[in-house]
């Protein structure tokens, strides 16, 4: 992911596409052929045409060619004599088949304007989807955006904040802040393994506890399931995530964890891989 500048998340949906003529696995033409037929037309020179379309004449008249043998029947004739010293016109079949061409390229505008109005405010959803579609082994994945970049001597320490407002700090080499295009208010999601997440009972107050990992998110424990060794405890934090420590059962007793209850996740900045959409 680039700088915010470059990140096609921030430019708004929109739906594109083009029409084109195909006869069974070949086509026959898209708007450039059938703009070279028009001009062909117009001018009376495949020469002309070519250069009001921007095409090389050897393109040109391999379009004509192309076309011609596709269509079954001439679309482009060539006129030999005459005062004029002949020149190119084009068929009843030609004329016909731009008519049709631009009905139909008429027809696929309005079409292209209802589905873009349809998709009006798809854009965060679409963000989503690609977020959703990220597969990793980290239990926990918690997206957010980049509130701040610490620069030290050798590494970074990038503060990410959720949704909710809780914060995550990771560190990271500088060649990997740049790499990833990280940078204060760019989207990034956090990767933590359940296994690395400390879990801790406290009371109610809130206050941080002294601790030399710099990762503490408070939370209300969602759920326990128990297996025959280790106890998955998944935390509901503030803004709706949810972050899973993996605890031996005899632990799970000590603290008497429970639905309910609120719990500290804890985990080293070191223990936070930070990733982007690309």
């Amino acid at each position: 992911m680039a700088s915010d500048s470059n990140d096609s998340s921030h430019e708004p949906l929109e739906i594109g596409g083009s029409v084109w003529f195909q006869a069974g696995n070949n086509t026959l033409g898209g708007a450039s052929r059938i703009a070279l037929l028009a001009a062909i037309g117009e001018t009376g020179s495949i020469t002309s045409a070519a250069k009001a379309v921007g095409m090389s004449y050897k393109g040109a008249w391999d379009a004509v060619d192309a076309m011609n043998n596709l269509a079954g029947e001439p679309l482009v004739v060539r006129l030999t004599g005459g005062k004029g010293g002949g020149g190119t016109t084009l068929t009843p079949r030609a004329l016909k088949l731009i008519d049709t061409f631009r009905a139909v390229e008429r027809e696929h505008r309005r079409f292209l304007e209802r589905a873009g109005a349809a998709i009006e405010g798809f854009a965060t959803d679409w963000d989503l989807i690609g977020r959703i579609g990220v597969k990793t082994s980290a239990r926990n994945q918690l997206y957010g955006t980049v509130s701040r970049i610490t620069r030290g001597s050798i590494n970074d320490e990038v503060s990410l904040t959720l949704p909710g407002g809780h914060t995550i700090v990771a560190v990271l080499t500088h060649e990997s802040t740049e790499a990833l295009g990280l940078a204060e208010g760019a989207a990034a999601f956090a990767l933590i393994k359940a296994s690395w997440v400390v879990l801790l009972v406290t009371g109610e107050s809130g206050a941080p506890l002294k601790l030399s990992a710099r990762n503490q998110l408070r939370g209300t424990v969602q759920s326990v399931k128990r297996g025959a060794v280790n106890a998955e405890v998944s935390l509901a934090l503030e803004g709706g995530a949810v972050i899973t420590a993996v605890i031996t059962n005899q632990s799970a007793d000590a603290l008497a964890v429970a639905e309910g209850a609120s719990a500290v996740a804890v985990f080293k900045a070191s223990s936070v891989i930070l990733g982007v959409k690309d």
